[in-house]
């Protein structure tokens, strides 16, 4: 029989991949334009294929339902850790998790989404301050000096699962955070493959990037 701590774990995951499989680009590509995200550009469905596609128009969506969505299921994974019996971070990244496998395989969208890195920035700020410090920080210079939008978000991948271990006491926060720092790089793998070869392409500052988020 299942415990009432198992039962608000299961609860918290679920409610934090249904509500990551909610997808900006997506969402934003089809009422706006009447299209999906996924059918242009390289496929993915995220921040800047969208920008490169359809431009400015509908942009605020992306980021506010990327954005938005993690806010609500990390503060709902916050709420019943209590009821749970565990830490409050624990709660905040069983629901961060679940986000970020919901975006990356979003229910709603045949398992093909994006690659996470809105959600696991917005993630990052939700679970302790010092956390988005590190993250984001790491993101932003290796973007400005190699100009290189994946090389900045594995990175920034990378150091939210080491910020939480550093930061964060909770054995099951700093596991749940390496899985979704895993989550988001496996869904990077393209862009690995493009940057061991030397084929990724750069950010432009002047006009659009051909770099998927």
């Amino acid at each position: 029989m299942m415990s009432d701590q198992t039962l608000f774990i299961a609860i918290t995951i679920v409610i934090g991949y249904l509500l990551g499989s909610f997808n900006g680009a997506i969402i934003a590509s089809k009422n706006v334009f009447k299209k999906d995200i996924r059918s242009f550009g390289s496929g993915n469905a995220g921040l800047t294929n969208f920008h490169r596609t359809f431009g400015t128009r509908g942009l605020l969506i992306v980021i506010a339902v990327d954005v938005l969505k993690t806010v609500a299921a990390t503060l709902i994974g916050k709420a019943l850790a209590g009821p749970g019996g565990y830490d409050v971070s624990v709660g905040c990244m069983l629901a961060g998790f679940g986000v970020c496998l919901g975006h990356v395989y979003p229910i709603y969208y045949s398992f093909k989404g994006g690659k996470g890195i809105l959600a696991g920035g917005t993630l990052a700020w939700m679970i302790d301050w010092r956390v988005g410090v590190c993250a984001w920080g790491i993101f932003l210079i290796l973007v400005v000096f190699t100009q290189y939008v994946s090389l900045g978000s594995l990175a920034a991948a990378a150091m939210l699962a080491a910020a939480v271990c550093i930061f964060i006491p909770a054995p099951a926060a700093k596991i749940l955070a390496l899985l979704s720092a895993a989550i988001i790089i496996f869904a990077h793998r393209e862009n690995i493959k493009r940057l061991k070869n030397g084929t990724e392409s750069k950010l432009s500052f002047g006009g659009k990037s051909k770099t998927d988020l």
